[in-house]
């Protein structure tokens, strides 16, 4: 099993930060993750629990296609998702530092390697968390470009 994890420390208030990760996932997604070449909603609405999609990828010149599950939500806390029939598991943490900051942790988890990978572990490892680091930088350069910084409004009219 492959698991890892990056963390950004990103200066806006966990709601916002949340938004964009989750209220605004079927846009936002391939942006901050650009090895997502297409993105499908498979179910309607907003993301809830049993919300699904359809990825296609391209990763280090492999391309693939997965379908995905939200199977965790919680407001202004937790996502997660899981491949349908691909054994991963990926979700986000949203965490109010003080002063409009948020920690977004990033988790991925990619489950047992089969028998030909396994050699190659370190390798798949050293991939993934070149990826996820990517991930949360991503994150926080598009959220603090894109949204505006509280810290920063204007105090009120006079």
């Amino acid at each position: 099993m492959v698991k890892t994890s990056a963390t950004a420390m990103i200066r806006r208030p966990t709601p916002v930060v949340f938004s964009f990760v989750v209220d605004d996932f079927v846009h936002n997604y391939p942006r901050w993750s650009p090895e997502v070449k297409s993105l499908k909603p498979l179910s309607e609405g907003p993301l809830v629990k049993g919300w699904r999609g359809r990825q296609m990828r391209v990763d280090q010149g492999r391309r693939t296609t997965t379908d995905f599950e939200v199977v965790a939500l919680e407001p202004h806390e937790h996502i997660g998702f899981q491949g349908v029939k691909d054994p991963y598991y990926i979700d986000f943490w949203f965490t109010a530092e003080g002063d409009g900051i948020t920690r977004l942790t990033f988790r991925f988890e990619l489950g047992q390697l089969g028998l030909a990978f396994r050699p190659f572990e370190k390798l798949i490892t050293h991939a993934v968390q070149t990826g996820v680091d990517r991930v949360a930088r991503n994150l926080k350069q598009l959220v603090e470009s894109e949204t505006p910084d509280p810290a920063r409004a204007p105090s009120g009219e006079q």
